[in-house]
């Protein structure tokens, strides 16, 4: 009697991983342009107008509803960490608005004639798991038989009004601080090209799976203004997105970058992710680069974050409050990175 086949790598399954699966940019902008025809609801306080991280919607004056959904292919072969990952990007959009998850809902896609049922399961689990951390249920869930392995959650969380942070209320003068290192994606492209060791790949689960859970408690700081995170189109591209919003533009000084260890090297040698040139041409006739900037440097900046760290605009006297709050819930690399200046919205790279 022959043995079973053995699983096929998940990463071998799907054209793209993680939020390196994101439509450009520029391409989205443009479908939802195309289909803006809602009227305006008095109650919904976050929309879809400014690309914010999670729709807000007021149902009193102490209470709001959060709710976002984010799902993709596999960044890992191992399936476990895949439903981690992928639950940890979900929730933080919850916490990127300043709320505190109440409940999931998983979104199960998955080729069920390829991957063995054992492998499913422990993509399930490995979601749960991360619920479980946050604290709340996976109370159902969706699922349907695809082509390509898909995993991820609709999360529904709470706000007071008061504290909702939105990607849109930066001010010029603010300090800017990011809560995690970048190079994510380019750490991911490494794995799928055998050339990541394990001390690398641990970094690279350790990142995507710590949850953003400071981002309650920040949005509470006194002179916080604006958060978003920063995943699939990169920090300039998240970056972007509170410039256009606030009116405003940003100094970035890639010198204060918190960077994982060994990607520069890997992005010079060629190691990067498709997403990165979408995601700079999408955006990159509004961002000026220095001399010092290198090509990687540059790919860098719009390397896609699968579940990468919290972006922060606030008044400089409250960095030391921010990164002490997002040292207490275990990132440590937070740094503040940059600024912002009034002006036409755009970025400089210092």
């Amino acid at each position: 009697m022959s043995s079973p086949a053995a699983a096929p790598r998940l990463t071998s399954l799907s054209r793209g991983g993680g939020c390196g699966c994101k439509i450009a940019p520029g391409l989205l902008a443009d479908l939802l342009h195309a289909n803006s025809v809602a009227a305006p609801v008095a109650a919904l306080l976050v929309g879809r107008d400014t690309g914010d991280d999670a729709a807000v919607y007021r149902l009193s004056d102490e209470v709001a509803i959060v709710a976002t959904t984010d799902f993709f292919m596999p960044i890992v072969d191992d399936p476990f960490d895949f439903g981690r990952i992928a639950a940890a990007n979900a929730l933080s959009d919850v916490y990127a608005m300043g709320g505190t998850p109440l409940l999931a809902l998983a979104v199960v896609g998955m080729p069920i004639k390829v991957l063995p049922v054992p492998v499913i399961r422990e993509i399930l689990r490995g979601g749960e798991s991360i619920c479980a951390e946050a604290g709340i249920p996976m109370a159902g869930g969706h699922s349907i038989d695809s082509a390509e392995p898909i995993y991820g959650l609709v999360a529904i969380g709470r706000v007071a009004p008061a504290d909702v942070r939105r990607n849109s209320d930066g001010r010029p003068g603010d300090a800017l601080v990011l809560g995690k290192p970048l190079g994510v994606g380019i750490l991911s492209a490494a794995f799928k090209r055998d050339r990541l060791d394990a001390a690398g790949y641990r970094r690279l689960i350790d990142t995507t799976t710590r949850l953003n859970r400071a981002g309650p408690a920040i949005a509470r700081i006194e002179g916080v203004h604006a958060m978003t995170d920063v995943t699939g189109f990169g920090l300039l591209g998240h970056l972007m997105g509170v410039c256009n919003g606030s009116g405003v533009r940003a100094i970035v000084e890639r010198k204060q970058l918190p960077v994982l260890p060994g990607v520069l090297d890997l992005a010079a040698d060629g190691v990067v992710t498709g997403a990165s040139a979408r995601n700079w041409a999408s955006h990159g006739e509004r961002v000026e680069l220095d001399r010092g900037c290198s090509n990687a440097c540059r790919d860098l900046l719009t390397d896609p974050q699968t579940s990468g760290g919290l972006l922060v605009s606030c008044t400089p006297s409250a960095t030391d409050a921010v990164i002490a709050e997002f040292k207490r819930h275990g990132c440590e690399e937070a740094a503040v990175i940059g600024h912002l200046l009034p002006g036409e919205p755009g970025i400089r790279v210092t």
